[in-house]
């Protein structure tokens, strides 16, 4: 037997080679079969995200064309990008504004694309001005499906440098413009049970943040009255968002009002709308609010460090006032000589020209005017 053993021992070990040789190969197939598996899955989930894209795309287009758009501040910054991208869905557009001259360039820049647009000036600080309006554009295309209450002002500066009138002007546009215009639009809305109302709010109407007092004040009245409404029509085929968003680039730091030190305001305010990763670039800005529009989102925050900052609020108001306690602080605190404030000629300094390249740029594509400064 043992004799017998060894004379088999090498062709066992030769078999036994052939074994291993072969389950290596067979394993090597195998790791092959799962990687050309995992390739085509890839590919196959690539594919059909593509597809699905394609096709809510398609919905998207659908779903908005023909549709009749009221714009309020439609004729340059974020109204003007939201009238651009709902031009390209086949929106009719009504546009209003207080300067017509500036709807006039915002007319000639959506007409030359084939857009319909009815183009109103309206101060929306005025209620008659505002029914006004509603009243034309109701007579012009029988309708109204959505309401974007955009128009806006901004004052920066300590509290210490604003006045009584810069509440009440904040609180006209930005809260009262809003209430006028959608209880102006809201009896046409209800006859025929459907639409959309759209507030843009900011991130500074869920928290205050240092030197902007008003335009906060103003935005959390909005806020308010945009989540009220909300819930009051629910049920009705009225929909209305909520959109808050955080800093963006439109240029429209250009037309800030900036008081106390103006050179220092300026500085730290243009330069935050216009760095990428703080600021959103505005054309997809409108992307996100037009889906947001369209599946009637009771809110959309926009821009990551917004959300960052409203979600940390609400779990840690404490914390989150000492912080902005602390940038208070590193905030201009020259000693105040005027409260008139005024669009700065301190825009115009090299080195903040060169910081804010990309806002200069977003101006000049969003028909902000420049008001005496440099050219853009």
């Amino acid at each position: 037997i043992g004799m017998a053993r060894q004379l088999l021992a090498p062709g066992r070990k030769r078999l036994d080679a052939a074994r291993d040789q072969e389950d290596s190969q067979g394993d090597a197939a195998r790791q092959s079969g799962l990687r050309f598996g995992r390739v085509l899955f890839g590919a196959a989930a690539i594919g059909a995200a593509v597809s699905l894209a394609a096709r809510h795309s398609a919905r998207n287009e659908h779903w908005w064309r023909g549709k009749v758009v009221l714009i309020t501040g439609g004729s340059r910054g974020l109204g003007l990008a939201l009238a651009r991208e709902l031009a390209r869905r086949g929106c009719q557009l009504v546009l209003c504004a207080r300067r017509p001259e500036e709807l006039e360039s915002a007319m000639r820049d959506l007409t030359a694309g084939g857009a319909t647009v009815l183009a109103i000036p309206c101060d929306v600080t005025d209620r008659f001005q505002v029914e006004s309006m509603i009243e034309q554009a109701i007579q012009r295309f029988g309708r109204l499906d959505v309401v974007v209450n955009n128009a806006g002002v901004i004052q920066v500066g300590p509290v210490d440098a604003m006045t009584m009138d810069d509440f009440r002007f904040a609180m006209d546009v930005m809260f009262w413009g809003v209430v006028h215009t959608t209880l102006a639009a809201l009896p046409h809305m209800r006859q025929r049970s459907e639409g959309r109302i759209v507030n843009i709010t900011s991130v500074g109407g869920k928290v205050s943040v240092p030197h902007l007092l008003p335009y906060c004040c103003a935005k959390f009245a909005a806020a308010a009255f945009s989540e009220g409404m909300s819930a009051e029509l629910h049920g009705s085929g009225i929909k209305v968002v909520t959109i808050a968003p955080g800093l963006m680039r439109t240029g429209s730091y250009l037309n800030a009002i900036f008081k106390g030190a103006e050179e220092g305001e300026a500085a730290w305010f243009s330069i935050s709308s216009s760095l990428p990763g703080l600021s959103m670039s505005a054309d997809r800005a409108a992307r996100q609010i037009i889906r947001a529009t369209e599946m009637g989102r009771a809110e959309r925050i926009l821009t990551v460090p917004a959300n960052l900052l409203a979600r940390f609020h609400g779990l840690f108001p404490g914390v989150t006032a000492e912080m902005l306690g602390i940038i208070g602080r590193a905030l201009p605190q020259t000693p105040i000589e005027t409260k008139t404030g005024a669009q700065t000629h301190a825009l115009n300094k090299p080195w903040l020209r060169a910081l804010t390249t990309l806002g200069r740029k977003a101006a000049a594509r969003y028909l902000q005017p420049t008001r005496g400064l440099a050219g853009i």
